[in-house]
């Protein structure tokens, strides 16, 4: 499901809010996807980045993310 408005998410370790999302990513939010069944996003798009979120699962439910450009200059 692809949502064009944030919805706030939680793991162990963190709950993700809009401003806290952007200040960490250093972009402005444009969209997000939720694989059926997940409570987490498996992607987040920004102005400047498509970011992917891997679940790490260990002793507790945590998340990485990866940054992609979304536009890179080739010179």
């Amino acid at each position: 499901m692809l949502l064009c408005e944030w919805r706030d998410f939680s793991t162990d370790a963190a709950t993700y809010t809009l401003e806290s999302f952007e200040e960490m990513i250093g972009d402005e939010f444009e969209a997000m996807m939720f694989e059926e069944g997940n409570d987490i996003p498996s992607y987040i798009w920004t102005v400047n980045y498509v970011v992917i979120i891997k679940r790490n699962t260990r002793m507790y439910n945590d998340i990485s993310f990866t940054k992609i450009p979304r536009n890179p200059a080739c010179e």
